[in-house]
């Protein structure tokens, strides 16, 4: 795991319910490109230095057991563990008349009183979820929990090495616009066997990784090439986490590791079994 680096504020910038399984679900009405854009926030926090820790989050829409709905944040581990404040920021973004954005963060409580974090980890990966309330807009654009790929999907969709997925992220805190929206980009999967998870927990995604990049979606949708003769899944899917980069030394491979989505689908059943009172904005 790479260490994230707090990089300078760019200068353009102002200061347990079951679920379906995910081949039963219909088609969203939206593209899950487009969906996952409005769903990815960037998270900071200031380190009175004139610097700032960045990473990326992503929001799915995960009922309480209950069946009420909530909105999880989901990012990786390391993101949140290295902000040692009590308050980070989320970086919502509000739709202006005329059509235009405006880039409007706010304070997420990410630590009690006690300093004690209020997410969930995951046990074994680099995974974090946190229940939250995001404004109305951001609670609608959350990707349904069904969306998570598991294992035996991966495999029924024969995907495999070479096959290309899409990643979202703000790499060394930069977006693609002043509105705050995050940064799109390509890898292929360079790794093999991707199954079964509980062997091989995370795959490598080759495409240059850097601080900012941590906790953004990894995913499929039909925009993105399959090698020839293998079967196209038949709707979008979220394959993983981004949780770090391979750098056996000082000089990076260009290569992401990814946790698998199944991770995130066990850290919200964590959830469900210790729940915390939802984070404002």
């Amino acid at each position: 795991m790479f260490d994230l680096q707090t990089p300078p504020q760019p200068a353009w910038e102002q200061v347990q319910v079951q679920e379906p399984p995910i081949a039963e679900l219909a088609a969203p009405a939206w593209d899950l490109t487009l969906g996952l854009i409005r769903a990815t926030v960037q998270i900071d926090q200031n380190n009175g230095d004139g610097t700032r820790r960045v990473g990326t989050a992503f929001l799915i829409e995960a009922p309480r057991p209950d069946g009420t709905p909530r909105t999880v944040l989901v990012t990786a581990h390391h993101v949140l563990d290295g902000m040692g404040g009590r308050d980070a920021r989320v970086g919502w973004r509000s739709e202006m008349p005329g059509g235009g954005w405006r880039f409007a963060p706010d304070p997420l409580r990410i630590r009690n009183a006690s300093g004690d974090p209020v997410w969930t980890k995951h046990p074994d990966r680099d995974v974090a979820v946190m229940e939250i309330s995001a404004p109305p807009a951001f609670a609608r654009a959350a990707i349904p929990l069904g969306w998570l790929a598991s294992g035996a999907d991966l495999d029924s969709w024969q995907i495999g090495p070479g096959d290309e997925l899409l990643t979202l992220g703000f790499p060394r805190g930069y977006s693609s616009n002043t509105a705050g929206f995050p940064i799109l980009r390509t890898g292929r999967i360079a790794s093999w066997p991707l199954t079964p998870v509980q062997r091989f927990p995370v795959f490598l995604l080759d495409f240059p990784v850097f601080p900012g990049n941590s906790g953004g979606p990894v995913f499929w949708t039909p925009a993105a090439r399959k090698l020839p003769g293998t079967i196209q899944p038949d709707h979008p899917f979220i394959a993983g986490v981004l949780t770090s980069e391979v750098r056996p030394s000082d000089e990076p491979l260009g290569i992401g590791v990814v946790a698998h989505a199944v991770y995130v689908r066990e850290a919200i059943a964590l959830l469900d079994a210790a729940p915390t009172v939802g984070q404002g904005p």
